[in-house]
């Protein structure tokens, strides 16, 4: 997973930070902010997560006012956001009043609550669920994660330097080392390796740099026309 950014100078460099990409896109086009490239993106965002479907307002409102007055975006995840939930955040996106976007969790059944727990480890916050007592109307910022950026496209949702504690995700990472070994279904073991390649794998961040605006444009559309090409190599050789 590669992303693409402006360096401060004229050098070019290639960082790889912690990070994680899946396989699912913004829940409404209406969330994008970069329509060149059809892309929501969210500088330092928080994270809500949350395991079940979101359909009315009133339990999102005390975390929206909290992040609006952090003066931060807002990413949530959840099973699904539809309804009067959805339609006011659309709303309030497009009035400008709110920087936020919304995307379905990855998975199906318990691996989504497992996949929900990686990105809650990789980026600091807690998973919002009934098993644990936890209500959405409750939530405050402190069960929030939190990530240094977020490139949400039609198909995936790709997270950038996650906050969250360098101890926790390797001892998340070494659970599912253990689960692989014991395992001894071929397809759990499949899932199990695809969920360890996304929290341990980290995310390429190139920082192109350039003398000039000009310059800059030029050379950001001749590395993105690359991956492109390259991205279109692996998936059809």
């Amino acid at each position: 997973v590669i992303t693409v950014e402006e360096a401060k100078g004229t050098e070019t460099t290639v960082e790889v930070v912690e990070g994680m990409q899946f396989d699912r896109g913004y829940i409404s086009p209406y969330f994008i902010t970069d329509a060149d490239k059809m892309e929501a993106v969210l500088e330092n965002p928080y994270i809500l997560l949350h395991e079940k479907k979101i359909s009315t307002m009133k339990d999102l409102l005390p975390i929206l006012e909290s992040t609006s007055q952090a003066g931060r975006p807002l990413l949530i995840i959840a099973e699904d956001v539809d309804g009067e939930a959805l339609a006011t955040l659309v709303v309030n996106k497009l009035r400008g009043s709110l920087k936020i976007a919304s995307v379905k969790a990855p998975g199906f059944g318990d691996r989504r609550k497992e996949m929900l727990e990686d990105i809650a480890v990789l980026t600091g916050g807690t998973v919002i669920s009934e098993e644990k007592g936890l209500k959405l109307e409750g939530t405050d910022l402190e069960m929030l994660g939190e990530t240094e950026k977020v490139v949400i496209d039609k198909e995936n949702t790709t997270i950038v330097n996650g906050q969250g504690d360098q101890k926790m995700i390797e001892a998340r990472v070494n659970q599912i080392k253990t689960q692989i070994e014991t395992t001894t279904s071929d397809y759990d073991k499949e899932k199990l390796q695809e969920r360890l390649a996304k929290l341990s794998g980290g995310v390429a961040v190139c920082y192109i740099g350039a003398a000039s605006e000009m310059e800059m444009k030029e050379k950001k559309d001749r590395v993105d026309d690359a991956l492109n090409a390259t991205r279109a190599a692996v998936e059809e050789g």
